[in-house]
């Protein structure tokens, strides 16, 4: 039977959603509380709401003991309550505008940790596709309920958040059983992940702190985990605007693969796979800095936790107090610690700004957090003042020539002898240039996209509804 592929917003649509036609969006934002799951919500793919207000807020120094300002964008109001939806909406949308998918012939296969899965799962359905998620069979079971949920399969593969291998190894068996009609879509690989992160993510970072006057009006840091390394593209363009700024990759110390060439299983769900993806622009990472897993979910428990809410409005301010509980996630929190120890070891002072991401939000961990033992006011304080404000500066190993060619070659063994890359493609990856190429590609697919709504749009517009 035939299927009609769903296409919603361009690229500079996602980054400037007043540019959407206006009964469109208005729709849309209607529908994201009434019917989260109709497809006009992938017109809500955005850092901004209905008012063009930035998803946002700032971390009181009370709680970072620095005295640079850590600008937190949150992904919580997003589609599937994660900005991954971006990441797999533009995936899906590049991949269908120029024919390599069909929902009326592909299924397609969503290889994720988590919130990539979840929004491919989202995306796909909305897209209408079939879709099968893979992730590690200990990740928290609300990614698996939500998955199902949204009208795909979820396969649970061995392992935990850094068996990505095993993701791999399905992937290959899923589509070597029927290469005719499975797709496999790698979060890892695709470089739709990094053009939605470096257009929509890095100029949303570059708009927020102008129109709301943070600090200087600058970056001098983006901190992020490594995760697929999507979102740290947004650090890319950030440094084309701000030359000084540093590009800071994230990743747990129980697994430190970049840094340490290192392994080991950990719990911050969404980051540390093990590997250097394929679209981790290392030539443009500045450094890499180690946070423990134990000590992210200890401060997303007492961010969380009903009884430290009165000492978090004591110390913050009711309404700093209600963001912080409501827009973390694991990840999140072990941005805000890879934050301080950026600005602890370069220095960062009085009105410079560093921007990190909440991927998610405590929604995502309320059974990790039930997993873990009870707390007190004062074991919270006790956790605050010695893994955020105490924090220090070991573990930040620094992007020298020699590191960033250490962690350029990292990819040979996943991606040249696993997953059929040639060397040729692996040294192309050490010029700015290829990275430039592939940035230019956001604008070739803005037009494929409005040259497909614009030929199906009677279809379109009897799909959405509106």
């Amino acid at each position: 039977m035939e299927k009609i592929p769903v296409i919603g917003p361009t690229f500079e649509e996602m980054l400037h959603p007043w540019k959407i036609e206006e009964t469109i969006r208005r729709t849309a934002w209607r529908k994201r509380t009434e019917d989260p799951l109709h497809p006009i919500n992938l017109y809500n793919i955005t850092w901004r709401d209905i008012d063009n207000h930035f998803y946002f807020f700032e971390v009181p120094h009370e709680l970072t003991g620095i005295k640079a300002n850590i600008v937190v964008m949150y992904a919580k109001d997003f589609p599937s309550a994660s900005h991954k939806v971006g990441a797999t909406y533009a995936i899906l949308a590049e991949k269908t505008v120029t024919g390599e998918v069909d929902p009326s012939i592909h299924t397609l296969v969503w290889p994720s940790t988590g919130n990539y899965g979840i929004g491919g799962a989202w995306v796909g359905s909305r897209m209408n596709y079939d879709s099968i998620v893979l992730l590690p069979e200990k990740m928290s079971r609300e990614r698996f309920e939500i998955i199902r949920s949204y009208g795909a399969k979820a396969v649970a593969t061995p392992g935990c958040e850094s068996n990505v291998k095993e993701i791999y190894d399905k992937s290959k068996e899923l589509y070597n059983s029927d290469r005719e009609h499975v797709r496999v879509l790698n979060q890892f690989e695709e470089f739709g992940n990094y053009r939605f992160h470096w257009y929509v993510t890095g100029n949303s970072m570059i708009e927020l702190v102008r129109e709301n006057k943070i600090g200087n009006q600058k970056i001098a840091a983006v901190v992020l985990g490594v995760g697929s390394a999507g979102t740290l593209a947004s650090a890319d363009r950030v440094k084309q605007e701000f030359a000084d700024c540093k590009c800071v990759a994230m990743e747990p110390v129980q697994c430190p693969t970049v840094s340490l060439n290192g392994y080991g299983e950990h719990d911050i769900q969404g980051i540390g796979d093990k590997h250097v993806t394929w679209i981790h622009n290392v030539m443009n990472t500045d450094a890499v800095v180690l946070v423990d897993d134990t000590d992210s979910k200890k401060i997303l428990k007492d961010f969380t936790d009903e009884s430290v809410f009165p000492y978090l409005v004591q110390t913050a301010g009711e309404s700093n107090a209600r963001m912080i509980s409501h827009n973390f996630g694991i990840s999140g929190v072990a941005n805000l610690i890879a934050a301080i120890k950026t600005a602890r070891f370069y220095n960062l002072g009085e009105d410079e700004n560093i921007m990190i991401i909440a991927t998610d939000s405590i929604g995502r961990y309320r059974s990790v957090m039930q997993e873990m033992p009870a707390i007190t006011i004062e074991s919270a304080v006790r956790d605050i003042e010695r893994i955020l404000l105490k924090q220090d500066t070991c573990g930040v190993y620094e992007g020298t020539r020699e590191n960033r060619m250490r962690w350029h070659n990292l990819k040979y063994f996943t991606w040249v002898e696993q997953q059929n890359k040639t060397v040729a493609q692996l040294n192309a990856q050490k010029e700015q240039a290829y990275w430039r190429e592939q940035q230019e590609k956001t604008f070739e697919t803005d037009k494929q996209i409005k040259e497909y709504r614009k030929s199906h749009e009677k279809v379109l517009r009897n799909i959405m509804e509106y």
